[in-house]
């Protein structure tokens, strides 16, 4: 049997779970699903969902003090069902939640980890390891690697696999456990929201199309124009990690390695130079077309158009085009 961590936001599912969930069911017919955290009334919701791709059961770990993300906790939770389950793997989303509760349960288990796997076999034979490949270097290198561990406890490295529910699936059964905590369990957790988190909208994670600024855009009074290309293509506006460290965007919008990794139709980097941590993040987009002056930018080798002009002006003339024909 495998174990599949499954992320949420409070409530809201990680749709990258259900990446982990089919290459669990890749590698065994017997898949299960785990959720951490309050998830309100969501439980029936999810329960349909992990079920549709091919979760059998959904473990729901509930404790007072899991009312929002409790990394530490998550591992601590994680490894008592595992003890209870005695599944051959544990798997979970290549995020950086999904990375940072499987790091926690390792180390509770005194095991190895692996992380950000796009290609994983479990072993046939207990005198065997594992074997897996997983990206190094912001996924600019494969290594193929062995885990010598009974239980595999490994990412999926986002966007590696499609995520394919099954045909005549049902919910999966919901069962309760109620894990035993320690204080030290719940030193890191999310005590209060606020700020950019609330304005709504499409998220990065599931954006078709994507509009991207770095530092060529100038300043945060740039962005505006970025916002108003993003709004009449129904998209969502990201940016790199020089502008949020900056302080021009939130951090929730970063593109990149320690930002989120996206994987739309459409993906518009305007003024970005391409690092390689960025391009870690968006060279999965379907299509990519850069707005950049420099012709020599590194983000050029992994465009499929470019445009070499200045933003502030490429940008309010294809904004003007798009208003026009859509009349």
């Amino acid at each position: 049997m495998i174990l599949v961590l499954v992320d949420h936001d409070l409530g809201e599912l990680d749709p990258l779970s259900l990446r982990a969930l089919t290459a669990a069911g890749k590698l065994s017919g017997d898949v299960q699903a785990v959720v951490i955290g309050a998830i309100g009334e969501s439980s029936t919701n999810l329960a349909d969902i992990v079920g549709e791709y091919g979760a059998s059961t959904l473990h729901v770990a509930k404790h007072s003090g899991l009312t929002d993300y409790t990394p530490a906790a998550s591992g601590r939770a994680l490894a008592q069902l595992v003890e209870k389950l005695k599944p051959e793997a544990v798997l979970a989303a290549g995020s950086p939640r999904g990375n940072e509760q499987l790091a926690h349960l390792a180390t509770i288990l005194d095991l190895p980890m692996a992380a950000e796997c796009s290609v994983i076999s479990l072993s046939k034979s207990p005198e065997l390891p594992h074997s897996v490949t997983r990206a190094r270097w912001a996924a600019n290198l494969l290594e193929d690697a062995y885990v010598h561990s009974d239980l595999l406890i490994a990412t999926v490295l986002a966007f590696s696999v499609e995520a394919e529910p099954l045909p005549d699936r049902h919910a999966a059964k919901v069962e309760i456990f109620e894990p035993v905590l320690e204080a030290s369990d719940l030193l890191v957790r999310v005590l209060s929201r606020g700020g950019e988190s609330s304005k709504g909208g499409v998220t990065l994670a599931d954006a078709k199309v994507i509009v991207s600024g770095g530092r060529g855009v100038g300043g945060p009074e740039g962005f505006a124009q970025l916002e108003e290309l993003a709004g009449l293509l129904g998209g969502a506006v990201g940016c790199s990690r020089v502008v949020t460290s900056a302080g021009w965007r939130p951090h929730a919008e970063q593109v990149g390695q320690t930002g989120t990794k996206v994987a739309p139709d459409l993906y518009i980097a305007a003024g970005i130079s391409g690092a390689m941590q960025h391009i870690a993040g968006c060279k999965n987009s379907k299509t990519i077309v850069v707005i950049n002056t420099d012709p020599e930018a590194p983000i050029m080798a992994y465009a499929d158009y470019a445009v070499i002009g200045d933003l502030h002006q490429v940008i309010p003339a294809l904004t003007a085009a798009i208003r026009e024909m859509k009349g």
